[in-house]
């Protein structure tokens, strides 16, 4: 039995260059055995491959950056307990990560301590992928390049940068992955989330991965051309999909359930959507596709007491084109926000485009903030985009939408999301949207959203 070895690199090299030998301490738990000695601690700079092995246990400490073109492996069943505080995995441009879990065996990001509070602590810093897809961001006179949220870039490395010229970049694969208790407020409005993309390109694979009580935002993204499928926000602090700077990745079967108690000072919102902090015209424009999301905001009846910080199912402003398709947005205050004069015009051009989906049990379904005549309830209610609003959540017709430990968003008979869906617009073109007769997330019988899950009390 190995009481002490290096997860595959060469002992001179990387440690002359990045990590010191302490940086991976094996206790001699990888592999099943079991005798008595502290987990793996992963800490520092990693410019060579390591891989942290299949049903182990290792501890992230601190701010652990992948670069210089290496991957990190994760295998199956690998379980990786972040220290409290400014700690994250940080994949930076070039480099890749590799962490396929399975349906059996998903991977799990979590926090070391053993019963943290989403609401009120400093927890750790998520999951970080930095690519080198097209922005709209400018740094220091480099058009498309911008540096990451959260404090976590070093002007030695520049590691913390994100964004460049590359859309089909390719930053590795998330698959069957939970990460739970993520996102650190370094500063007002410059947090670190549960999974952070920026600038990351189309042909890296992000599929089935939860986020579980994000600190911040579940799933954050900035620029870039990554596509999503399978994911889900549960229980979430602040926004469930926040996408800025440029981002234009397509987005397939997304679930995210709220609890009434947990909502950011900031105003939480199921989506939140800029082009830019400015609102500007820069290009490329803040323009992703979702299709077949099940967005379950806070308000069960008009009976139930929320959060005073919730605000709306989608609040789309700063000349943001996000698309959404097939899917439903219930139990907000409000439901669909259409905030400015430069977002409506995008509504009425159809940049962005709003079809097939169904509001639900909203105290203001939709709301706008653009002047001079703009009417987006006509807009909306066009037949051609036959859309829906619903008076109560109860007409959506979902198994268990609220009881949130035996959560279940499958539609039962005679629900409106059962038919109706429509995969006709050119934005749902191209190969990556799985057509479907159901709107939402899930269908009649479907299961991806079971088994590799956990829903739970904090």
């Amino acid at each position: 039995m190995k009481r002490f070895f290096i997860l595959f690199f060469s002992v001179g090299a990387l440690f002359l260059a990045s990590c010191s030998k302490d940086d991976i301490n094996d206790g001699g738990n990888n592999g099943g055995d079991d005798d008595g000695f502290a987990p793996s601690t992963i800490k520092g700079t990693f410019t060579e491959n390591i891989t942290l092995k299949a049903d182990s246990t290792y501890t992230l400490d601190g701010v652990v950056y992948i670069a210089n073109g290496a991957t990190i492996t994760i295998q199956p069943g690998a379980i990786i307990k972040a220290k409290k505080g400014k700690t994250a995995l940080v994949i930076t441009r070039g480099a890749k990560i590799d962490a396929q879990g399975t349906a059996a065996k998903p991977i799990v990001f979590t926090s070391e301590v053993a019963n943290p509070n989403p609401v009120n602590g400093d927890l750790w810093g998520g999951i970080v992928v930095l690519g080198k897809a097209t922005t709209n961001q400018s740094l220091n006179g480099q058009a498309g390049v911008g540096e990451i949220e959260g404090g976590i870039n070093d002007p030695a490395t520049n590691y913390g940068l994100y964004g460049g010229t590359d859309d089909n970049d390719n930053s590795g694969k998330i698959k069957y992955v939970r990460i739970e208790h993520a996102g650190y407020p370094f500063l007002p409005e410059k947090e670190l989330n549960a999974l952070t993309l920026g600038g990351v390109g189309s042909q890296t694979e992000i599929d089935y991965v939860e986020v579980a009580y994000a600190y911040d935002d579940a799933f954050e993204m900035f620029g870039g051309t990554v596509n999503l499928k399978h994911i889900i926000s549960y229980r979430t602090n602040d926004d469930d999909f926040d996408c800025d700077n440029g981002f234009r990745g397509k987005i397939q079967f997304a679930i995210a359930v709220r609890d009434k108690d947990i909502a950011d000072v900031s105003g939480a919102n199921g989506f939140e959507q800029d082009n830019d902090a400015g609102g500007t015209a820069t290009a490329p424009y803040t323009a992703p596709v979702f299709s077949n999301v099940t967005l379950i905001g806070p308000k069960a009846d008009a009976n139930t007491t929320i959060h005073a910080n919730f605000k709306r199912a989608a609040h789309i402003r700063r000349n943001s084109r996000t698309s959404i398709y097939n899917s439903v947005l219930m139990a907000f205050p409000t439901g669909i926000l259409i905030d400015g004069a430069s977002t409506a015009t995008n509504v009425g051009n159809g940049s962005l485009d709003l079809r097939n989906v169904i509001v639900a049990g909203c105290t203001k379904p939709l709301d706008t903030t653009a002047v001079g005549g703009y009417d987006f309830k006509t807009e909306f209610n066009k037949p051609e985009r036959s859309n829906q609003v619903l008076t109560a959540n109860t007409e959506v017709m979902l198994t268990n939408a609220f009881n949130l430990l035996s959560f279940d968003p499958t539609p039962t008979a005679g629900s409106p999301l059962l038919t109706g869906a429509s995969f006709s617009a050119e934005k749902l073109q191209g190969g990556f949207f799985t057509t479907t007769t159901y709107k939402g997330a899930v269908g009649a019988g479907d299961t991806w959203w079971k088994g590799w899950t956990r829903f739970f009390d904090r």
